[in-house]
C-alpha cells in the first residue's frame, strides 16, 4: 500500500478523532457538568410566572360599614425581550396582514393559522430584521394606544426612551379595561405586552379617622427574572399594625411558551390560587367619629388653633368608639403627610394641668386618709414652704376635696398629694396607666413621661400636673377606670378579625390592666367631680341638659422649645369628661394646643370644655341615651377658673 496515502489515512482519523472528541468532551459538559445551568436557562425561555395578587381584607368599623377596601387593577408592561425578537414580532405583522385580506372572516381556525405562518414565513425572508420590529413596535401602538387613553406619539416615545427590558407603562388600569386590553393583545397577536393584575386601595370616607385607619404603600421586589413588581403593604395606622392578618398570600399562574414563543395554557397543576387577607372590624362608630371631627373643627375655627385631639371611649369594656388629631389629611390622595401624619391622640406628649389632679384626691380616698368632705387650707393662693412655691389662680381659703376639684386649686392638690407622700402618689401614678404605653394596636404610640425624680420640687408640680407628661388616650384610660368602678382596662381598637365567609376568627375581649381604686371610690370620684360643672365649678360650660356630666378641666403652659422654661401666654387646655355620671356610657377628653382666640380666656374652662358638651349632646343622641335629669331653660352660667 501507498504510504503516502496511509499518511493521510492515519492524519484524516486522527482530525475525525479528535473532532468527535471535543464535540463528546462538550455534549458530556452540557449534558453534565454545566445541566442545570442550561435547564434553568430553558426553563427561564419557556417559563412564565404571573402574580395572582391576594385581597387585602377590608377594615370596617363597628356596625361592619366598610372604611377600607381594594379595587381589582392591572399594570400594563413592555418585555422587550419579545417586542425586540423580530421572530416573534413577525406574527403581529403577519396577523395584520392576513386578516386585511379578503376572505378572511369566512376562513375557519385551521386555515387562518396556515395563511399566518405562510405571510410569516415570506416576511421573514423578505424583510430585515430591524425593519420587522420597528413595523411591529408601530402597529402594536396604532392598536393599544387609545385603550389605554394614550396619543400614539407619548406611547411609543414611553416605550422606546425606557430603560430595562421590562418596562410598565400603565398602572391602576381597572379590571373591565385590562380585560380587554388583554383579548386585543391576543386577538392582535401583539408580542411584547404583558399584564399584571394587582389591586389599588380605596378609602370611602377619607378624612374621617385617618390617623387611626392609616393607609399602605408600595414596596419594591425583583422576582427570578430581575424583573420588578411591586407589592402592597401597610404602613401607618391600623394598615399597619394589622398587616399580617390584612395582607393575604398571593398566589401564581403558570405560563408556558411554545417554540415560537407563543403562550400556551397551563396544566392544572400550575395553578396557585390566592389566599385572601381577614377583614379587620374597629370598635370605632363612624356615626360618632364623624361628630367628634365636625365639633373639632369647629372648635379649631373658633378657637384659632391648628391641634388637637379628641378621644371618645367606652369605659366598660376599653373600646375606642372614636378618635381624631388634628391636623389630618386625605387617605386617597397622602399629601403633606410629612406635616399632618403626627397621631397627637396617641403621640403628642402634654403637661395636663388640672385634669391630673384625680390622681392625688382619688388616692388619698381609697387609701382612706380623706373623705370627699374633708377639707384643707389652700393659703389664700400662694403656699411656700422652703423652696416649694405653688401657685394658685384664686385667693381660696379652706376648700373640701370636692371643692379642690370644683374650683382647680393646685395648693389643695398639692395637699392631699402630701397625705399620700411622693412613693404612693406615684404608685397611683402608675396604676393609672401613666408613664407607660397602653398597648393600643396603632404603631408610634408614645409612654409619655411620668417618674418619681425624689426631687420635692418636682413632686409637688406633679401633684397639679407639671413636671410629668401623658398623651390624651393615657388622660382617657385613667377617667375611664373612674368611671367603670376603678379598673384601667387597655383600650381596644379592633374588635374583632373577620373571613369573608363572615366568620369570625378572633375577638379582642376586655382586658384589665390595674385596679385603680375601689368601686366605692370610683362612685365617690364621680359625685366630686358633677361639682365641677355644676354653678361656680371651672366647667360649666361643658353642662349637657337632661344629663349629669362628670369632669375635670386642665390649662397648663406650654413649654418653650428646647424645654427651656414656659412660653407667655400659650396653653394647652383640656377636658376629661364622663356621662351619665351615675353611669356612664362614654367618657371623652378633648384636648386643644396653644389656642389663640382673644375673645375667651385661654382656660380649659372656657374652650375645651364646651367643646366637650357640644361633642357630648351629639354623642348622647346618637346613642340613644335617655335623659335622667329634667331639662330646664335656665341659662348656663359662664366658667370662671380654670
Amino acid at each position: 500500500m501507498n504510504r503516502k496515502f496511509q499518511y493521510r489515512c492515519i492524519i484524516l482519523c486522527s482530525v475525525l478523532v479528535t473532532g468527535l472528541s471535543l464535540l463528546s468532551a462538550r455534549l458530556i459538559q452540557i449534558q453534565w457538568v454545566n445541566r442545570q445551568h442550561y435547564a434553568t436557562s430553558a426553563h427561564k425561555a419557556f417559563h412564565r410566572l404571573e402574580k395572582l395578587p391576594a385581597i387585602r381584607g377590608m377594615i370596617v368599623d363597628r356596625h361592619e360599614e366598610p372604611l377600607a377596601r381594594c379595587i381589582p387593577v392591572a399594570t400594563v408592561f413592555v418585555d422587550k425581550n419579545h417586542l425586540l425578537d423580530p421572530k416573534l414580532a413577525s406574527f403581529g405583522l403577519a396577523y395584520a396582514e392576513a386578516s386585511s385580506q379578503p376572505g378572511w372572516n369566512d376562513m375557519d381556525t385551521a386555515k387562518r393559522m396556515r395563511r399566518i405562518n405562510s405571510l410569516r414565513a415570506e416576511i421573514l425572508d423578505s424583510e430585515k430584521p430591524e425593519d420587522i420590529v420597528q413595523k411591529h413596535l408601530a402597529h402594536a401602538v396604532s392598536v393599544l394606544a387609545r385603550p389605554l387613553g394614550m396619543r400614539r406619539e407619548e406611547l411609543r416615545a414611553k416605550i422606546e426612551t425606557s430603560n430595562g427590558k421590562w418596562i410598565p407603562i400603565a398602572k391602576d388600569i381597572p379590571e373591565d379595561v385590562a380585560d380587554r386590553l388583554r383579548e386585543i393583545v391576543d386577538e392582535n397577536w401583539l408580542q411584547g405586552f404583558d399584564f399584571e393584575n394587582t389591586i389599588k386601595r380605596w378609602y370611602t370616607a377619607p378624612t374621617l379617622a385617618t390617623h387611626l385607619i392609616g393607609f399602605t404603600g408600595e414596596i419594591e421586589e425583583t422576582d427570578e427574572n430581575d424583573k420588578k413588581h411591586t407589592r402592597m403593604v401597610g404602613k401607618f395606622g391600623v394598615e399597619c399594625a394589622m398587616e399580617e392578618y390584612l395582607a393575604g398570600r398571593d398566589g401564581w399562574r403558570e405560563h408556558q411558551r411554545d417554540a415560537h414563543g407563543l403562550v400556551v395554557p397551563g396544566d392544572t397543576s400550575s395553578l396557585l390560587p390566592p389566599r385572601a387577607g381577614l377583614n379587620v372590624q374597629l370598635t370605632i362608630d363612624m356615626g360618632l367619629q364623624a361628630i367628634i371631627e365636625e365639633e373639632i373643627d369647629a372648635a379649631l375655627t373658633e378657637f384659632k388653633s391648628e391641634r388637637a385631639a379628641v378621644v371618645l371611649m367606652d369605659p366598660k369594656t376599653g373600646e375606642i368608639l372614636a378618635m381624631a388629631s388634628r391636623p389630618h389629611f386625605d387617605l386617597n390622595r397622602k399629601e403633606n403627610l410629612e406635616n399632618n401624619s403626627f397621631n397627637f391622640a396617641i403621640q403628642a406628649i402634654y403637661e395636663p394641668g388640672s385634669t391630673y389632679k384625680i390622681v392625688a384626691t382619688s388616692g388619698v380616698l381609697n387609701e382612706g386618709l380623706a373623705t370627699p368632705n374633708t377639707s384643707v387650707f389652700c393659703h389664700n393662693g400662694h403656699y411656700v414652704s422652703g423652696n416649694i412655691e405653688v401657685p394658685d389662680h384664686f385667693p381660696y381659703g379652706t376648700l373640701t376635696l370636692e371643692g379642690v376639684l370644683a374650683k382647680s386649686s393646685n395648693i389643695g392638690a398639692y395637699k392631699f398629694a402630701l397625705q399620700l407622700g411622693p412613693k404612693r402618689f406615684f404608685d397611683y401614678v402608675k396604676r393609672m396607666g401613666f408613664g407607660k404605653k397602653t398597648g393600643i394596636l396603632l404603631s408610634g404610640e408614645s409612654a409619655g413621661m411620668a417618674r418619681n425624680t425624689n426631687n420635692p420640687v418636682d413632686f409637688s408640680r406633679a401633684a397639679y400636673g407639671y413636671a410629668i407628661n401623658v398623651t390624651p388616650l393615657q388622660m382617657t384610660c385613667a377617667y375611664a377606670a373612674l368611671a367603670n368602678g376603678g379598673k384601667l382596662l387597655k383600650p381596644q381598637i379592633v374588635k374583632a378579625l373577620i373571613a369573608n365567609d363572615g366568620t369570625v376568627v378572633q375577638d379582642y375581649p376586655p382586658e384589665i390592666v390595674s385596679e385603680v381604686v375601689k368601686p366605692k371610690v370610683a362612685t365617690q370620684m364621680r359625685a366630686a367631680m358633677e361639682k365641677v360643672i355644676e354653678k361656680g365649678g371651672t366647667a360649666t360650660l361643658a353642662a349637657v341638659p337632661g344629663f349629669r356630666v362628670a369632669g375635670k378641666t386642665g390649662t397648663a403652659k406650654r413649654i418653650a422649645p428646647h424645654g427651656r422654661g414656659y412660653l407667655t401666654n400659650s396653653y394647652t387646655v383640656s377636658f376629661a369628661g364622663m356621662m351619665p355620671a351615675q353611669d356612664p356610657a362614654f367618657v371623652c377628653v378633648v384636648v386643644i394646643d396653644d389656642p389663640k382666640t382673644d375673645k375667651v380666656t385661654r382656660y380649659g374652662g372656657t374652650i375645651a370644655a364646651p367643646t366637650f358638651g357640644k361633642i357630648a349632646t351629639r354623642v348622647a343622641a346618637h346613642m340613644n341615651l335617655q335623659p335622667t335629669e329634667p331639662i330646664t331653660a335656665t341659662p348656663l352660667a359662664k366658667a370662671t377658673t380654670p
